[in-house]
């Protein structure tokens, strides 16, 4: 577990002279890719793109340099102590989280992967189209999903928000994959009706490889300690501990952030039988406080790595689905079966999840008022289910619907060999 990779401390003119060239740098590559990747207007005849007249490749220019100003001033607020024209910023340095590495790392991954796929699909100068066209989905899709996976963390976590709304538009907090994997299937969705794609080909290409990409940012959970599990028998040949405030960097320092899992633990008055793992809210015989645990020992009690479990799995649906393409017997076939597989993997790693902060139907019950119900619902309880789980058992029904449907409309007309379609 290492939160930090490394922490710079950007306190000499030298060091702060090269974090304004660094933001100049992104400035000038966003906008050189922004006029390397402009298209014209579709030809009104064929449907296919024409080339980008000069006025198109400015205006693109334009709009890549201007996120790029954008992203480049938040990160000198949060990167220095005084910022020209933003005025006093944060001051926090650059802190190299492996959560954030191992999130980009899967992504560039899942996106590569899906690339490759892509020349495979379409064989020969339409692969090679449709690979840069999914070159540039991605950077829509990594907008969409940051804004999903954002606002799906806010509802969970509503009842803080309310109080302080400001917090909204801190960088502090999480983010939920489901929001990010619904804002990104937007995304995608609006994207392949712009470009006129095919949604469920496309879908069927892309979700081994969000699978691959997930699989890799698990890891990042894993690191940081966040989406922790529910604590383990001390006989558990599978439990760890993750850090408290001695966490160290990769070069043995003190980081100084401690994993996400301990911060919840050491505020957590309830109390647990060390011996089997038993959570009541209630001290008994043998059980002693989480939170007085934690403070003791620097670091949590044993957890179950579900961050772990999930990463294990997704690769395994990885495979699974990329053997499952040589197969495939109508568009929409490998999304319905990563719905289905995906929700089935996810509802049963919850069952071993400990992050109460994520939201279960307890907390909504408490939440509006409905303290009788919620009593009924204890937090330990199998059935107290996750809103994760509650979406997990739409996905599944959704790929079911899917595979039925179109596995229906197969059977009304003559078989086709997709695959020999692809390579013809």
């Amino acid at each position: 577990m290492l939160p930090v990779i490394y922490k710079f401390l950007l306190n000499t003119d030298f060091s702060r002279t090269m974090i304004y060239l660094v933001a100049v740098g992104l400035v000038v590559y966003a906008a050189v890719s922004g006029w390397r990747g402009a298209a014209g207007p579709a030809d009104p005849k064929t449907g296919q793109l024409t080339e980008p007249s000069a006025e198109d490749r400015k205006r693109r220019a334009i709009t890549f340099g201007l996120i790029g100003i954008g992203l480049a001033a938040v990160g000198l607020y949060y990167a220095l102590p005084e910022v020209p024209i933003l005025g006093k910023g944060k001051g926090e340095g650059i802190p190299i989280h492996t959560y954030g590495v191992l999130v980009g790392g899967g992504f560039i991954f899942a996106v590569t992967a899906a690339g490759w796929m892509a020349m495979r699909e379409w064989p020969g100068a339409e692969g090679l189209k449709k690979r840069d066209q999914i070159f540039d989905l991605a950077f829509y899709v990594f907008i969409g999903a940051m804004v999903g996976s954002r606002v799906l963390f806010i509802i969970v976590n509503w009842k803080d928000y309310a109080s302080d709304p400001s917090k909204i538009f801190s960088l502090s907090g999480g983010l939920v994959f489901y929001g990010g994997l619904i804002g990104a299937a937007l995304t995608a969705y609006w994207f392949a009706k712009k470009n006129d794609i095919d949604f469920l080909r496309l879908a069927d290409l892309a979700m081994p490889t969000v699978s691959l990409g997930h699989a890799l940012g698990r890891q990042g959970c894993f690191s940081a300690g966040c989406c922790w599990g529910d604590v383990a028998a001390q006989s558990s040949k599978v439990a760890v501990h993750f850090p408290g405030p001695l966490a160290k960097n990769l070069f043995g320092g003190i980081g100084g952030t401690p994993s996400l899992a301990w911060q919840s633990q050491s505020t957590d008055t309830r109390w647990v039988v060390e011996a089997t793992g038993q959570i009541t809210h209630q001290a008994v015989p043998g059980a002693v406080q989480i939170s007085e645990w934690v403070a003791q020992h620097g670091h949590t009690l044993p957890i179950h790595p579900t961050q772990l479990y999930e990463s294990i799995g997704e690769l395994s649906l990885f495979v699974l689905l990329i053997t499952m393409r040589k197969y495939r017997r109508f568009h929409g076939q490998i999304l319905g079966m990563w719905l289905m597989g995906y929700a089935v993997l996810r509802s049963s790693v919850e069952l071993f999840r400990g992050d109460l902060e994520r939201g279960t139907l307890n907390g909504l019950l408490n939440y509006l008022g409905l303290n009788s119900l919620a009593s009924a619902v204890p937090l330990e309880a199998w059935y107290n289910i996750s809103i994760s789980q509650f979406i997990s058992i739409c996905m599944f029904s959704l790929g079911v619907t899917i595979l039925v449907t179109k596995g229906r409309a197969l059977r009304a007309q003559p078989t086709v060999d997709l695959n020999a379609l692809a390579l013809s």
